[in-house]
């Protein structure tokens, strides 16, 4: 069955021999219904050089598609540009079978790598600025560190103008096709943004000094390598995929609301019902999310494109529903800026979930767009006047914020 794996060739010198995962559905909290890969790629030099592996069920995948190119035993180096063990799940197997005259990662990574795999391997550790020959060819290394990991890098092959650029530019998505001009332009959006909000978004600042680093006097660049999803390899879609990534990076206020809830008897459902009607009369768009049909996942990609996040639950055991508490938690991990918000909900005697969420809206640095409104057990029409005022409120405020 190994024989059947084939590498792909990317450029004259570079072979893709990563696994597609067509079956995870989840990464690390993360929904990925449309799957994921594993990069993997070969650089054919003088001293044939592999760049990260793969995660530990793929290593036959791995290593048939190296055998497609050239015996495993020929490769004279291995570089982790990554220590997560998506991309190094079966390095100490590849070290043992490969016996490789050395292994490079960052400084961060060896230590990373040793601490996971608990010693024992033999890593050269390399930082920014350092060039390895690979007889004919030389490689480069960037780091860059908390995108998304303190061990993360980038590897460059000058000669190729390639850049295998680790979890960055990356995407879930597994696909047959390797290019991303072979795939449809609104998959790669949607799911490129997505993978941006879950995995990249704390880290925007760095994102910023990082683009700045490669589009200004930065590298040439020809084809963009990641560990996950397609290559971009056409000028436009380069182009296109930096743009992308200054602006989610940048999170400038977006004339748009999302209103997340969940609710018990449908009090608090009501309600949010008519917040966004009171927000959707000013001409803002909004949308709602139930927590019963959307995903953590989900509601984080969305709030890239939002600039008013209005939260609602009812109250449950002295707190606020369940579903709420694990959303806010996440987004707060994620820290989206430039937001403001409002809080509202129902309960039936002690009343607590507003004012959590307030508190998560405070500790998000969310500012506050109007008065929360709480209404004990059902609402009444005074309840659904305030509900209405409340979005009419965010509305203007965010209306004022983005034309400031």
């Amino acid at each position: 069955m190994g024989a059947r794996f084939q590498a792909a060739k990317i450029t004259d010198t570079v072979y893709w021999v990563g696994a597609v995962d067509y079956t995870t559905r989840d990464f690390h909290g993360y929904l990925t219904p449309r799957g994921t890969s594993y990069n993997a790629y070969l650089v054919m030099a003088d001293k044939i050089t592999l760049i990260d592996t793969v995660k530990a069920p793929f290593r036959d995948e791995l290593f048939a598609r190296i055998s497609s190119v050239v015996n495993p035993k020929d490769i004279s180096y291995i570089i982790s540009n990554h220590a997560e063990m998506d991309h190094s799940g079966c390095l100490p197997e590849a070290i043992d079978l490969i016996r490789p005259d050395k292994v490079f990662a960052s400084v961060k990574g060896v230590k990373a790598l040793n601490a996971h795999f608990r010693g024992g391997l033999e890593l050269t550790p390399v930082k920014t600025g350092d060039t390895v020959s690979l007889g004919n060819r030389d490689i480069a290394f960037i780091e860059t560190p908390m995108l998304h990991w303190p061990d993360s890098m980038f590897s460059y092959l000058p000669d190729e103008r390639v850049l295998f650029s680790n979890d960055a530019f990356g995407m879930h998505l597994a696909s047959s096709k390797r290019f991303a001009n072979e795939i449809d332009h609104t998959v790669l959006k949607f799911e490129g943004e997505k993978y941006y909000a879950n995995i990249i978004l704390p880290y925007s600042n760095l994102v910023l000094k990082l683009l700045d680093k490669v589009t200004a006097d930065g590298p040439a660049i020809d084809n963009i390598l990641p560990d996950h999803g397609p290559i971009w390899r056409r000028a436009d879609d380069i182009a296109q995929v930096f743009s992308q990534y200054r602006t989610w990076a940048t999170q400038a206020p977006c004339c748009r609301a999302m209103i997340v809830y969940d609710t018990m008897w449908q009090s608090t459902d009501r309600m949010a019902r008519v917040i966004a009607e009171g927000i959707a009369g000013t001409g803002v768009e909004v949308s709602l999310h139930s927590l019963k049909a959307s995903h953590r996942s989900d509601i984080a990609k969305e709030i890239l494109d939002c600039g008013a996040l209005v939260i609602g639950s009812p109250t449950i055991n002295n707190g606020m529903f369940p579903t709420m508490a694990d959303v806010l938690s996440y987004l707060k991990g994620l820290r989206p800026r430039n937001l403001i918000g409002a809080a509202f909900g129902s309960y039936g005697w002690s009343g607590e979930a507003t004012g959590l969420l307030e508190g998560y809206l405070t500790d998000m640095g969310i500012e506050k767009a109007g008065e929360t409104v709480t209404t004990q057990y059902a609402p009444d029409d005074e309840t659904f006047e305030r509900c209405y005022n409340l979005g009419r409120s965010v509305a203007e405020t965010l209306i004022r914020k983005c034309d400031e």
